[in-house]
């Protein structure tokens, strides 16, 4: 396409520059300044587009100007009495190229000028000659068809930016959509494997539950039985009951994220949420300091939000953000405030640290089960935090584009669009 545009604008250069030559075999030959100006002429119009394209706002006036006074010299070098030179339709070049870059005004102005350039050489002849009535009309003639052709252009050139800037909208906002679409899409899909796993999940993890409950129950025998005889034997037992716990608990981390919630909304504000949730982890927090700097909108409407739920989606996220920076310590920006997602309206949450970040390569992944950067992380917080939003009709998603640390905004759709 480019190959094919470059190849139009090199065969209008050349057609130019053989139009300005036939102008120069023609009568008067012999005028070394018409020559030239024919010449200044032709380079000013092939130089036009970069120099409007360097300069996109003095450029238009610029090349305008220029166009204007170039006429004005080829008229006074073509005609024993310049009004009446035959070449007087070069003023047709500033007045088009008006027309083309400026609105109605602009353009009216600009043909006023080269108008103005045209009728300058009426004093000269009249010091030597009478006007008639005859030649007052004629040059009325030529003046009226500048501004007729003018406006023939102009008119063309708005409606032609018309539809551009129409056509640009569209494409806008095609893409937009298919963004959305693409967001939607990358939602229903980690949808489908949640419940796929969610279904996998529970029935292993009642299988794994009921030999747990027996290890640890024959563990915890014969660990009174060889408490006194067998201290090494009574060791490991204590071992195999401690880790049986720990099995446990994952094996209930599991059956938490299968488990259909039930959530009970109810009008809620989403700011008393979060600050308890952040009081909570606060407490339990036994790392490097860690500043939180809020940001709350006020007047905020109230969300239907189920308070367990939520409160447990936003300590997820927090303890995440926490141990983020538990090396250095750092600052949680939480903010909250009305927005539009979709259509609706609602109240939009930002949580953001200035921990680590997470890398390129997870960031597309972070929302499926057991995708982690912890080292001891099983990868299911960030689902199930993605579950909770999803059963209230929110959108949660990570923003990329706040460069240092992870930034979640999580938005809920107000109570009457739940």
């Amino acid at each position: 396409m480019s190959e094919d545009t470059g190849t139009r604008v090199k065969w209008l250069d050349v057609l130019w520059l053989v139009l300005l030559a036939g102008l120069a075999l023609l009568p008067p030959l012999n005028e070394f300044h018409k020559q030239l100006t024919l010449l200044a002429i032709g380079i000013v119009q092939l130089a036009e587009s970069r120099i409007v394209s360097r300069l996109p706002r003095p450029g238009p006036h610029i090349v305008v100007l220029l166009k204007i006074i170039l006429a004005t010299v080829l008229i006074n070098h073509t005609g024993e009495v310049s009004i009446n030179s035959s070449y007087y339709p070069v003023y047709y070049f500033p007045v088009v190229t008006a027309a083309v870059y400026f609105g109605t005004w602009g353009t009216l102005l600009w043909t006023l000028l080269a108008s103005a350039a045209y009728c300058s050489f009426l004093y000269p002849a009249l010091q030597q000659y009478e006007l008639t009535a005859t030649g007052a009309g004629e040059l009325a003639i030529r003046i009226l068809f500048f501004f007729l052709a003018a406006m023939v252009v102009n008119r063309f050139a708005l409606e032609n930016r018309r539809q551009t800037t129409r056509y640009q909208k569209l494409a806008e906002q095609l893409a937009e959509t298919n963004r959305q679409l693409e967001r939607v899409q990358a939602e229903a899909r980690r949808s489908e494997r949640l419940a796929a796993l969610g279904q996998l999940s529970a029935g292993l993890a009642h299988e794994i539950r009921n030999p747990l409950g027996v290890i640890k129950g024959s563990a915890e025998t014969l660990n009174r039985k060889l408490e006194n005889t067998n201290p090494l034997a009574s060791e490991l037992a204590g071992y195999i009951s401690s880790e049986v716990n720990r099995v446990s608990a994952l094996v209930t981390r599991f059956l938490d994220f299968a488990r259909p919630l039930r959530t009970e909304v109810r009008p809620l504000q989403v700011t008393n949420l979060l600050d308890q949730a952040l009081e909570t982890v606060a407490k339990q927090w036994q790392g490097e300091k860690i500043e939180v700097r809020r940001g709350y909108q006020q007047d905020l409407p109230t969300i239907p939000l189920d308070e367990n739920l939520c409160e447990q989606a936003f300590v997820n996220l927090i303890q995440n953000a926490y141990d983020a920076m538990s090396g250095t310590g750092g600052v949680l920006h939480a903010e909250v405030r009305e927005a539009q997602s979709n259509g609706r309206s609602g109240v939009q949450l930002r949580l953001q640290d200035t921990g680590p970040g997470i890398p390129a390569e997870m960031r597309e992944q972070v929302f499926n089960p057991f995708v982690t950067t912890k080292k001891s992380g099983v990868g299911l917080g960030l689902s199930i935090v993605s579950k909770i939003v999803d059963e209230h009709h929110g959108t949660i998603r990570l923003d990329n584009s706040q460069g240092q640390g992870a930034c979640f905004e999580i938005f809920f759709p107000a109570e009457e669009q739940a």
